[in-house]
């Protein structure tokens, strides 16, 4: 069966989208919600030098706020107004459902429907809210010991810090939301999408002048390109591909008539984690470095051993960030997916695996099945996130988009690509409703 993506390929036409009127609509309130965050991120922090944030940060850019400020667009490098990006937003999502596995309460609402997951989603905002001021309150401490980045430090600058990164969060929060309700595609994961797409024309010219300057051959800017290309295929084959368990349902009687069993698909998807794994395992590996580069070489002699081994390239730093994608693979996957629940929904409406008696055996099987495909969703995202470490440690080249960076760009691009064919086939069946009641009222004169 064709995927949205491929249906939307064969079909699409200027025509049909200029014809939705809704749809454009949304386009159009998805790009003006996206170009204010871009220029959300050029408004600097109130009572900061930028010249001298800019210097603090180049020499900072190998740790963790390299990655950082890469989702929030350079936002981190020129500490703007939405320095904290989304990220806590994430981190807050991630928290409470890591605590619904664990809490009877989060885990009652989660199964409440629509009012319990509006009740999650407010304690997520809260989370978010004690994250983002948290994290404000501590880059205000950071920046003020940084030198003469901070014009004039003191409670009225941390203060004003933590109101203005804190608020940043809250709208870029808010704004995700009205583009998800509003707009076209995931609001969150379209900002994420955004600040990383910023940086790609810059990525791309640095490494065509390295290319001029003579540093990269040109056989080797042309194989990363042929590579990035294989690369994105190879990442939207493994998220689409799926594991379907045939579910059949029993012969049922209504009244006088008797009704065929029908049968279904169960999809497990191959990577149930999608890119939590390796935003877990790199952040983890980076925190050495960042907490050394703070400490500008004062730190203990083991801290900066340390972080000589964990360095970009180094084995070991490989060997733990492979190791880490593959443990928060199945952590992950275990929290999100419950085969026990799935078992239990499908008995009470009288699924079953064909071969599987219902119950307890029905999640062994599921649990057994979903354990065998997240190992080889494990080793993919494996695969694609140490490959620009290769590439950087063999020819020394720029490569921007890394393997988190690159997931999160083709999975948002394939579910806003999959929501504009759901517009255009909504508005299709509109146009079919409206020809049929007009042909009807014609027959009925």
């Amino acid at each position: 069966m064709a995927s949205a993506a491929e249906q939307l390929a064969a079909n699409l036409n200027f025509g049909a989208i200029a014809k939705a009127t809704e749809l454009k609509k949304r386009i159009w309130f998805t790009l003006g919600a996206l170009l204010v965050y871009r220029l959300g991120t050029y408004i600097p922090l109130p009572g900061i030098n930028p010249q001298a944030v800019a210097d603090l940060f180049q020499q900072q850019s190998s740790g963790i706020l390299g990655m950082f400020n890469m989702f929030a667009g350079g936002a981190v490098g020129r500490m703007a107004i939405f320095a904290l990006n989304i990220m806590p937003y994430i981190s807050a999502s991630i928290i409470v459902q890591l605590l619904t596995a664990v809490s009877p309460h989060l885990e009652q609402l989660k199964k409440e429907g629509e009012q319990g997951r509006k009740q999650i989603n407010q304690y997520t905002r809260y989370g978010t809210v004690f994250l983002a001021a948290l994290q404000a309150y501590g880059i205000a401490i950071g920046l003020e010991g940084a030198g003469t980045v901070v014009n004039d430090p003191g409670w009225f600058f941390r203060i004003s810090t933590v109101i203005t990164l804190t608020g940043g969060t809250v709208f870029l929060m808010w704004l995700g939301e009205q583009i998800t309700q509003r707009g076209v595609g995931n609001g969150i994961s379209l900002i994420i999408f955004a600040g990383i797409v910023a940086g790609l024309p810059a990525a791309i010219a640095g490494m065509l002048e390295l290319g001029r300057q003579g540093a990269i051959s040109t056989v080797i800017i042309l194989a990363i390109i042929v590579m990035a290309v294989l690369v994105i295929a190879f990442i939207v084959f493994m998220e689409r591909a799926q594991r379907r368990l045939l579910i059949q349902y029993p012969k049922r009687q209504v009244g006088n008539r008797m009704f065929q069993g029908e049968s279904s698909h169960l999809p497990l998807k191959l990577n149930t984690a999608g890119v939590i794994p390796p935003i877990f395992a790199s952040s983890l590996l980076l925190l050495p470095i960042t907490v050394a580069n703070f400490s500008s070489g004062q730190g203990p002699g083991w801290l900066t051993t340390v972080t000589a081994l964990l360095g970009h390239g180094q084995p070991l730093y490989m060997l733990l960030y492979a190791a880490g994608i593959i443990f928060f693979a199945f952590f992950y996957t275990a929290v999100v997916f419950n085969p026990a629940d799935t078992a239990d929904n499908l008995k009470k409406h009288g699924g079953f695996i064909p071969g599987i008696r219902p119950g307890e055996r029905t999640a062994e099987y599921i649990d057994y099945v979903l354990t065998r495909i997240t190992v080889v969703g494990a080793i993919y995202l494996t695969l694609v996130c140490l490959l620009p470490e290769f590439l950087v440690t063999a020819w020394n080249v720029p490569f921007y988009f890394g393997g988190t960076s690159l997931l999160i760009v083709v999975s948002v691009t394939m579910d806003t690509v999959s929501q504009v064919q759901g517009h255009l086939l909504a508005h299709q069946y509109e146009g079919l409703v409206k020809k049929a009641r007009l042909r009807g009222g014609r027959r009925n004169r």
